[in-house]
């Protein structure tokens, strides 16, 4: 086979420095859409970018050749620069690290949607809670964390 075919999703999850409320309300919007367009130019395709105060979910396609790791330093450098650029007290830092998981094309759907609907999500259920389902969901545990 002369060609290499590849449609590879993730789900990536990081959150702020000690989960603070950093993001505040009125610029969750801009920031995911700022999130979306360093994605763009690092050549990978943003399909949903949600979240809350507190931390950023990202459903991403990506290259095979794209490397996560060097794709999660840029997308936070560059998001975290433009959060104290125009946040009001200047104050913002993500956590270090994140979470990556990949997903399947006939699942993509229903993580987009899962993305999208974070504010609902997150009525009845904090961060950890959450990020502690999704890890057990994986098959993560505290023996093959990397």
């Amino acid at each position: 086979m002369p060609s290499t075919y590849a449609c590879l999703y993730y789900h990536i999850i990081f959150s702020t420095k000690d989960r603070l409320p950093w993001i505040e309300r009125d610029l969750i919007e801009r920031l995911h859409a700022y999130i979306g367009g360093c994605l763009n130019a690092l050549d990978s395709i943003p399909i949903a970018v949600g979240g809350v105060s507190d931390h950023v979910h990202l459903l991403v396609r990506s290259d095979p050749t794209q490397n996560i790791s060097s794709l999660m330093r840029s997308v936070k450098r560059e998001s975290s620069c433009w959060m104290k650029e125009n946040k009001q007290d200047g104050l913002f830092s993500w956590q270090e690290g994140y979470g990556a998981f990949s997903v399947s094309p006939n699942t993509v759907e229903d993580v987009r949607n899962y993305i999208l609907n974070q504010e609902e999500h997150h009525r009845n259920r904090s961060f950890e809670e959450e990020f502690q389902s999704i890890l057990r969901k994986a098959g993560v545990t505290s023996s093959n964390i990397s």
